[in-house]
């Protein structure tokens, strides 16, 4: 029996994709660095231009869901998405994209039922945690 298993692992190993987790690794840290820069970039650009920080983070927020979205549109946010991995999921720009994703994937089926009603299939776990995460927080927050 113990022969058996170890044929067995052998097939296994043979036939399993080798994961090159360094690789894969360096790359989403990559693109999670080059999209954290860029927004940080951005920052600084717009307190250059004069506005303040709080105004010039808003700005950036908005500057870089709107570059994920318009990647999105023109399907280059999953090229960037298969070479980082995980470094493309920031939540800023991974949110962004998984919302325009699934928008862009039901638009043929009408603007009221496809586009609008399969928006919120990503976006509603999320709101929902997020919301629910919130409160704790504040209530944690206000007793301690």
């Amino acid at each position: 029996m113990k022969q058996f298993k170890n044929e067995y692992q052998q097939i296994v190993d043979a036939h399993s994709p080798k994961n090159k987790v360094w690789a894969n690794s360096m790359k989403a840290f990559l693109v999670g660095g080059i999209i954290c820069t860029l927004g940080q970039g951005l920052v600084y650009l717009y307190m250059y231009w004069g506005l303040s920080f709080d105004e010039s983070s808003m700005l950036s927020t908005i500057t870089l869901i709107l570059a994920s979205m318009v990647c999105t549109a023109f399907n280059v946010y999953d090229n960037i998405g298969k070479f980082g991995g995980a470094g493309a999921l920031i939540p800023i720009t991974g949110f962004a994209n998984s919302m325009v994703s699934s928008a862009m994937e039901y638009k043929k089926e009408g603007y009221i039922y496809g586009l609008g009603a399969k928006l919120f299939s990503i976006a509603g776990p999320v709101i929902v945690f997020g919301t629910i995460a919130s409160v704790v927080v504040g209530i944690i927050y206000y007793f301690v």
